[in-house]
């Protein structure tokens, strides 16, 4: 057969034919990078993000100035005089807290809602005539103020007979869950924990059913106790978590019941969950109000938000009512100096109109991963240096001469946690040295060091799980904090102001180290 040729039209068409698919091939973005496992569930994002709810300790306690009551008290002893839950949602809302957890039970056994199962409750008791539900008064306020409800329910129970007959008492215990999981409308949280006293009755709590039945029936809600499953507890009550704080963590190698404090303050670098820790303390000395004592600083409760939230963890504050069944006045002007100080440090984020830039970008300079995305405070963008860089650095150029003292770093969780050590550096006198070491971001990491005045700074990333992902990044100034107090860990790590900066880069093309070389 003889040969064909192409007319000059059908050459036009094949010609634009192949210019459009050249063309749509080069359009076509990058994909983001892959997640790094573990990572959280939506409800856990949604917790994280909350980073404060505050704690109600509220009972016979609080009647009887006691920490632990015996199971014993009598019902009339729970006598509030002028109970006002929407009291309690307005300081939360008023103050930056976005969910309430309230002691429906404590280890006394006495239900603050008319449980089904035991008269040992409010519906005994004098307040209202026995027709009182402070469970059901709370729910109704929290939605009123747009906060979420948490409830706590002792598993120690020293008031129920059949506490010790391990079917029947999980058998109690679980229709006492059911009753609050699906009478008050949506829990966000549900808190549980080990504690129990010396001499206590044997009891083996059937944790897992418990797990399994509370997702059932609230699938968005948080479970805490010592392990999880959603979130754990830091390993002390002083609202301090470790330095170095990871949000992985291994459930099995945890009890409910027996914490590890070091591996519960620090999480687990190889761990295969995702469990954030979850930073408890109380305003007060005690959970329950006392009247010979008073709240703690607001400074001291600024120490603890740095060591809280400011280390990768939600703070839970105990801000526990009085007898009269409100938050004590008292509280109330420590909370709003609080309050107060945050907004004093945290309005003003003086790098926020700096010009960024950055050792590489992800996807050719896609703006979808480009440095300057670290300017907004969220964690749904973010700078992703390109695949395979032999360093991972963030520029910043604050325009002018700028005195700062705090570093705010944030990494987008959802794609994992991923950085395990970095610095960040300050031209001063001409040359770069380091103003402050930190190991591990996660959500939030807040870090304060003395002054530094700069027009140029960097962060380092030394070392991650994997390419390093940086959500935001923040400086301020804080007058309040009585010391420079540099973390302990910190002070290890990090050299004076006027060091020149070292630089060391781990990793090698294709691995990551954390002691070993990371699956991928």
């Amino acid at each position: 057969m003889g040969t064909k040729f192409l007319s000059p039209l059908h050459l036009s068409l094949l010609t634009i034919s192949t210019l459009c698919l050249s063309s749509c091939s080069l359009s076509i973005p990058l994909p983001p990078p892959l997640p790094i496992l573990p990572i959280p569930t939506a409800s856990q994002l949604r917790w994280q993000q909350s980073e404060m709810a505050m704690f109600l300790h509220f009972g016979p306690n609080t009647f009887t100035d006691s920490e632990w009551g015996t199971g014993h008290a009598d019902p009339s002893v729970f006598a509030p005089s002028s109970l006002d839950t929407r009291q309690w949602a307005r300081t939360a809302k008023e103050n930056g807290f976005a969910r309430m957890v309230l002691t429906t039970k404590h280890h006394d056994g006495f239900c603050l809602w008319p449980s089904a199962y035991t008269n040992y409750s409010v519906k005994s008791s004098p307040w209202l005539d026995g027709e009182g539900d402070v469970v059901g008064d709370l729910a109704a306020a929290a939605e009123e103020f747009g906060l979420e409800l948490g409830l706590y329910l002792s598993p120690w129970d020293r008031h129920e007979p059949c506490y010790g007959d391990t079917q029947k008492y999980n058998e109690y215990y679980l229709g006492q869950m059911t009753e609050l999981l699906t009478r008050y409308g949506d829990v966000k949280e549900v808190w549980l924990d080990g504690a129990k006293g010396e001499g206590a009755k044997y009891m083996d709590y059937y944790f897992d059913r418990w797990f399994k039945l509370i997702h059932q029936l609230q699938p968005n809600a948080i479970i805490f106790s010592d392990d999880g499953p959603d979130s754990r507890w830091v390993g002390d009550e002083a609202g301090f978590a470790g330095s170095t704080c990871w949000s992985l963590f291994n459930i099995s190698d945890v009890e409910i019941g027996h914490t590890i404090e070091e591996y519960s303050e620090q999480g687990d670098p190889e761990g295969t969950d995702w469990v954030p820790a979850e930073c408890d303390v109380s305003i007060r000395p005690g959970w329950f109000w006392h009247s010979s004592e008073k709240p703690k600083s607001a400074t001291t409760l600024l120490e603890i938000y740095y060591r809280s939230v400011g280390r990768n963890c939600l703070l839970i504050l105990n801000v526990p009512p009085n007898t009269t069944g409100l938050i004590s006045d008292e509280d109330l002007q420590v909370l709003a100096e609080f309050t107060n100080i945050r907004t004093a440090i945290f309005s003003v984020n003086l790098a926020e109109n700096a010009t960024v830039s950055s050792s590489s970008v992800r996807g050719n300079g896609d703006t979808r991963f480009d440095a300057s995305n670290v300017l907004e405070e969220s964690i749904y963008s973010y700078w992703s240096p390109k695949e395979g860089s032999p360093e991972w650095v963030l520029y910043l150029n604050l325009g002018k001469s700028t005195s700062f003292n705090v570093l705010q770093l944030q990494e987008p969780i959802q794609m994992g946690q991923r950085v395990i050590r970095f610095h960040l550096d300050a031209i001063v006198d001409g040359e770069y040295k380091t103003v402050i070491n930190g190991t591990t971001i996660g959500y939030k990491r807040l870090l304060r060091f003395p002054s530094v005045e700069t027009r140029f700074v960097r962060l380092i990333i030394d070392e991650a799980r994997a390419d390093p992902l940086i959500s935001f990044i923040g400086l301020f100034v804080d007058s309040y904090s009585t010391t420079n107090d540099l973390d302990e860990d910190d002070k290890r790590f990090s050299s004076k102001i006027d060091t020149v900066v070292r630089r060391r880069w781990p990793r090698q093309h294709g691995h990551f180290f954390i002691g070993r070389i990371a699956e991928m």
